[in-house]
């Protein structure tokens, strides 16, 4: 029933439109594009926060040597450990491939990558180096407290980076983060001139395969990244702040055994899968649902 009902999904999509794939950590995202990228080509093009630096392939789970040698791959591992990353830089390349005419197949679990492709982004300032060190050194509770009333109910509370973006908006700008995003251009794929799928999954079949990958990843080699990293560790990098790595870090640093970091990353990542599930039900009702774990029997 399940490949019956994947294969009628690839057999729908014309072959020159543009693919969006999201879904939570770990549901298979990557695999599925790949499946449609054999069948009616395409360049797969990264939509995850993490996979874009080229120090972690292992522990952000890009997709392997092989499996890019399949099919075109765009933005994985592309920026060095210490680069900063947004949203608004993942668009403008995301702009620059798509003018190349190249039929997108875009993946990943970062909602708001998908959020500014298909409903515009609002064109901020950047933010000025001192500020960002201000919002570095301020607690939560603080940054939360400062937001304007408009942007606080529109954000994630619980997500110190999208809290300290919003809290370093209002500080450059003067305006909130919300006022800013109802002046947003014209989105560069409305949703409408896509295929948009979002992977629908059972919470206990996703828990033990976040466990299961952990562990793979260890074997695979995650330790050794981190270990390449941890002489310049800082918090504050994007890059250093992908799931697992604080973790293994502490780890190395003598602050907890192989075992508890294991488990903290693995419990980490259920969490952030959690919150990614809820954004698809909350902000993602107009995609077409995929039932997981179909395709991958």
């Amino acid at each position: 029933m399940c490949n019956d009902v994947t294969v009628a999904l690839l057999d729908t999509i014309p072959a020159q439109r543009p693919v969006l794939i999201a879904g939570p950590t770990a549901s298979g995202k990557s695999a599925l594009a790949l499946k449609i990228a054999q069948q009616n080509g395409g360049v797969i093009i990264n939509a995850d926060a993490s996979q874009v630096y080229a120090c972690w392939r292992v522990i952000s789970a890009r997709p392997s040597l092989e499996e890019e040698a399949q099919a075109p791959h765009s933005l994985y591992g592309h920026l060095p450990q210490d680069a900063p990353y947004s949203t608004g830089h993942w668009l403008r390349e995301v702009t620059e491939i798509i003018a190349q005419d190249a039929r997108p197949i875009i993946v990943g679990g970062t909602g708001l990558y998908f959020q500014a492709l298909t409903e515009g982004l609002a064109d901020i300032p950047a933010t000025p180096d001192e500020i960002r060190k201000r919002g570095n050194e301020m607690a939560m509770e603080v940054l939360i407290a400062t937001l304007d009333p408009l942007t606080r109910d529109s954000i994630d509370l619980a997500n110190r980076a999208r809290v300290q973006r919003a809290w370093e908006v209002l500080e450059a700008t003067g305006r909130g983060l919300a006022q800013w995003q109802a002046d947003t251009p014209a989105p560069l794929l409305p949703l409408s001139d896509c295929t948009a799928i979002a992977l629908s999954v059972d919470r206990d079949w996703l828990n033990a395969r976040i466990e299961r990958r952990f562990d793979l990843m260890l074997e695979g080699g995650a330790l050794e990244e981190v270990r390449a990293i941890e002489p310049y560790y800082d918090p504050d990098l994007p890059a250093h702040r992908a799931i697992g790595v604080p973790e293994l870090i502490a780890h190395l640093r003598g602050g907890m055994t192989l075992e508890e970091a294991r488990a903290a990353a693995v419990i980490a990542t259920r969490q952030y899968a959690k919150r990614q599930r809820t954004w698809i039900r909350s902000k993602m009702g107009a995609w077409q649902k995929l039932k997981m774990p179909c395709y991958l029997q």
